[in-house]
């Protein structure tokens, strides 16, 4: 055997002694590195060796844990972090979706709203007739009507009247303007009974 040969030999045998040198870490020797590494994810060369004199491993064995532990240790924030975003991305496309359904729905009631005020529109043209202002809650209230009152004949939805948020029929409408005509009449005797 010549000296090269023989000085690989005995290089591979030395790695193999080192190898088998590592012990594996006791779980109190774990859990130490991991207080630790809690408390400080770098390793300095003064704490490396005060960890290697206080468990009893060389220190190359200690800077490796660290080492290994450093990389879980991002890859587990980047795992969480990426959770987080997930979590967050489903929740603004379950927004954005319902966003989309109000969006939907408030369109469907303009177009409904613009259809039926073009019908009054030409309504009030077709016949020559004096168009009022429109007032949004007597509109509303017309469309209450006549879409709650489906069941009932012609004849009688012509003898319903809105006034504000409140449905007459024409009898009603009658009713109250008598009362109103004579508490009028009634202001109207007062003030003149000096």
């Amino acid at each position: 055997m010549n000296y090269s040969s023989s000085h690989n030999h005995q290089e591979t045998i030395t790695q193999t002694q080192h190898k088998h040198t590592t012990k594996r870490l006791t779980e109190d020797q774990v859990r130490l590195l991991e207080s630790n590494f809690n408390s400080s994810k770098k390793l300095d060369p003064e704490q490396k060796q005060q960890l290697s004199r206080q468990l009893g491993v060389p220190p190359r064995q200690i800077a490796i844990w660290y080492q290994n532990k450093r990389a879980r240790w991002k890859n587990q924030s980047l795992e969480h972090e990426y959770s987080r975003l997930e979590l967050q991305l489903e929740a603004t496309l379950a927004r954005t979706r319902r966003l989309q359904r109000e969006v939907e729905q408030l369109q469907a009631e303009l177009n409904n709203i613009q259809t039926q005020q073009a019908r009054h529109d030409k309504y009030y043209n077709n016949n020559n007739h004096h168009r009022p202002p429109m007032d949004p809650t007597v509109f509303l209230c017309g469309e209450e009507v006549g879409s709650s009152s489906r069941s009932l004949d012609d004849n009688h939805l012509n003898n319903l009247y809105c006034l504000g948020e409140q449905v007459f029929e024409a009898e009603q409408m009658y009713d109250v303007a008598c009362m109103i005509g004579s508490d009028l009449r009634l202001v109207g005797s007062e003030n003149n009974s000096f």
